[in-house]
């Protein structure tokens, strides 16, 4: 595919949104995306689902193929054997052939969610269909002799593991990595990776294994790492990750994720995380006070749509629509009385057994079960200092017990932590 002089190309897409931290050559970048190419991303299947901190090369892939070129999607089937030490202060627990097998599996669905698989337009492949038929003795003499450990040692991520200590066999990874490249170079044509600012190390020995081997010049793009404005990782929430997996992150969930966004990184995820056009991210991005709100439910709607579907994105604004009216509602009615209590299927529900509130549960104990608080003490404190509510009213009391006698009909109770996370609490009768 030929681009027209004047057109747009994906690099500039990339930059204007954030994508792009490091490159190789620029200027040969620019010109080499001019026509088609194939780009790679290689993806750790430590985990049966993608979350949201590995949302960049995921994206970054997709604008890739929706400006003509094609990505592939790498499952580290044999990477993944070894370990990766980049960006780790210890190293990785290693998993079975089983595990990796099954992780894999489980992350080619979700890649399906962003990149069209048909008629050759993006390619998903696995590793270990290479690696693990190498024989070492013969990788040594073809693959290891052209890598200076004195090199090595210098790269970054080595230098780090080196204070906390370093295997032999995450120290060969960098070697496999770069093996990657120069398979997909020779087999598909791939001239770039790219990868997050920790991969530079590899992508460089993998563009100068070409040239080795080659003779050909190959190229390399990172990522920044994304951080929240108030200096967490991307991703990374009091209760863990989140999710693409529906089963360990429920699409009301992640949307609720978005929605809670920080007001400073709103136009910034809206670049990152949707498919807008810059100039709707521009125009929402700029929205202050409670417009901003609005620009909160076009990010969330959006990012919560791509992975789960129009569908389940509709249903969770609108559950999450009906709460946040409860939850202002709260704010304007007397002590004679109380709004209605809104609930829905999509809120995050759990189901307890009925003996268990016999007795009755404390209530700081159901904030903490459901994971609204972390701890405890956190959930006493969020009690203490009035941000714990019970049906919509606010409780003042730590030492308050949840009984059968709560529950009204088959809504159960409803437990809210501040104004913004909400949780279900449904009766499990086996009786």
């Amino acid at each position: 595919m030929k681009m027209t002089k004047h057109e747009e190309t994906v690099y500039d897409v990339l930059e204007e949104r954030g994508f792009i931290e490091q490159v190789t050559d620029e200027g040969r970048i620019r010109g080499l995306l001019k026509e088609e190419v194939t780009c790679y991303i290689g993806f750790d299947p430590t985990a049966s689902s993608f979350h949201v901190g590995n949302l960049v090369p995921i994206m970054s892939l997709a604008y890739i193929q929706r400006h003509g070129h094609r990505p592939i999607a790498l499952v580290g089937g044999g990477t993944g054997l070894v370990g990766d030490p980049s960006g780790k202060d210890q190293m990785r627990q290693i998993m079975t052939y089983e595990e990796i097998r099954e992780n894999a599996e489980a992350q080619k669905k979700q890649f399906a969610k962003f990149l069209d698989f048909s008629e050759g337009r993006a390619l998903l492949l696995n590793n270990a269909d290479w690696l693990t038929r190498l024989n070492y003795i013969d990788f040594l003499r073809d693959i290891g002799v052209h890598f200076s450990v004195n090199r090595m040692l210098a790269t970054e991520s080595i230098k780090i593991r080196l204070e906390t200590g370093l295997s032999f066999i995450e120290f060969n990874y960098q070697l496999l990595q770069a093996y990657d490249f120069w398979y997909l170079f020779k087999n598909h044509n791939c001239l770039i990776q790219m990868g997050g600012s920790d991969q530079w190390g590899n992508i460089v020995a993998g563009i100068d294994l070409i040239r080795r081997l080659e003779g050909e010049q190959a190229y390399g793009i990172t990522f920044p790492l994304i951080m929240t404005a108030d200096g967490k990782k991307m991703g990374k929430t009091e209760k863990g990750a989140i999710w693409l997996d529906p089963q360990r992150t429920s699409p009301y969930e992640y949307y609720q994720f978005w929605i809670n966004t920080d007001d400073r990184d709103v136009k910034r995820f809206l670049a990152l995380f949707t498919f807008l056009p810059m100039e709707e991210v521009k125009e929402y991005g700029a929205k202050k006070g409670a417009d901003l709100r609005e620009a909160k439910e076009l990010l969330a709607f959006e990012a919560t749509k791509i992975v789960h579907g129009e569908e389940e994105a509709e249903r969770a604004r609108a559950t999450s629509r009906s709460l946040f009216i409860s939850v202002s509602d709260t704010f304007h009615v007397m002590e004679s009385g109380s709004p209605n209590i809104i609930v829905d299927d999509a809120i995050p529900t759990t189901y307890v057994k009925k003996e268990k509130f016999l007795k009755g549960i404390p209530l700081f104990k159901l904030f903490e079960m459901t994971n609204l608080c972390a701890t405890g003490s956190k959930a006493r404190r969020l009690i203490e200092q009035g941000g714990g509510y019970l049906n919509n009213n606010r409780v003042d009391r730590v030492d308050v017990l949840i009984k059968l006698d709560d529950f009204k009909g088959e809504d159960g109770i409803l437990l809210r932590a501040g104004k913004k996370k909400f949780h279900r609490i449904k009766i499990l009768d086996r009786s």
